[in-house]
């Protein structure tokens, strides 16, 4: 139960981090890629064993981890755009209704059960996670065009965790998740950069002192939600879609409370409902793993 708590915590301080990002006028881009450079560090510091190049270039997870970086890459960027484009409440419920791959995933292919109250507990979480994200109007139109980017993100979130799911079962000993999570976020690091590298050529971006104060604030918490979250998933408390069903649905109303509590943010009634139909599915869910 331990690491699962601790994943939620420490995603919902990603959270705060982002909010804290629009008040002090941080530059997301270069915060994410500072962000991206600690939490590899971060991960090489809490792995008890000795960092060796030719030891993680020659795992099995290797070549996947730098797909993975990548992918977190591409996302963040769609993450971007589709804000710009269609609005905060669009990314946020395309980010969060994601856990549904990872969810059929584990029913599929672990061959996980599914019993009436897991079943209720995962389509009542969904419905959470869908009325706590939403604010009111999007931005702009509801075209299919203006569903394409949004699609993308629910896809690529997706993808992202049901790989890190796949990768850790298959391929990652227990002992390798600290070195493991780090080369993730070490590969998202090193495209990062390369795209700072360019822009800065290009002079579009100006590198400041507070951008990378807000990347190591935001990279600690970054790296131990997904190491804890692998954890999690190691510990045999849930089945995968259960765990990833109690993670989602918790961080979104544990981040929804810290907005009321420190960002004075207003909710309407169908927030409050979703906080209720969030508390409901994660009994439901853990009453179906008994």
């Amino acid at each position: 139960m331990t690491p699962l708590v601790l994943s939620i915590l420490a995603s919902t301080c990603i959270f705060v981090v982002f909010k804290l990002f629009d008040r002090f006028k941080i530059h997301t881009l270069q915060a994410i890629v500072v962000n991206y450079i600690t939490a590899c560090i971060t991960g090489f510091i809490a792995y008890d064993g000795v960092v060796s190049v030719d030891k993680i270039t020659a795992a099995p997870w290797f070549w996947y981890t730098l797909g993975l970086g990548a992918l977190f890459i591409i996302v963040f960027n769609l993450m971007a755009i589709t804000t710009q484009r269609s609005g905060l409440s669009v990314v946020s419920v395309a980010t969060k209704m994601s856990v549904v791959i990872p969810i059929l995933f584990g029913l599929l292919y672990y061959r996980e059960s599914l019993g009436v109250f897991k079943f209720l507990g995962i389509a009542l979480a969904l419905i959470a996670v869908y009325l706590t994200s939403s604010k009111g109007k999007t931005a702009a139109g509801t075209g299919m065009k203006q569903w394409l980017l949004p699609a993308l993100v629910f896809l690529g979130s997706g993808i992202i965790d049901t790989s890190i799911k796949f990768l850790e079962d298959a391929f990652v000993a227990a002992s390798d998740v600290p070195v493991f999570s780090a080369t993730i976020f070490g590969a998202a690091a090193s495209i990062g950069i390369l795209t700072l590298v360019y822009l800065k050529i290009k002079g579009k971006v100006h590198f400041q002192l507070k951008n990378l104060i807000g990347g190591i604030a935001l990279g600690v918490p970054n790296y131990f939600s997904i190491y804890f979250l692998v954890k999690a998933l190691r510990s045999g408390l849930f089945q995968s879609s259960g765990i990833f069903t109690v993670n989602n649905v918790s961080i979104v109303m544990l981040s929804t409370l810290v907005g009321i509590l420190l960002f004075k943010e207003r909710l309407l009634l169908k927030n409050w409902l979703g906080i209720v139909l969030a508390v409901i599915s994660i009994f439901l869910v853990a009453l179906g793993q008994l």
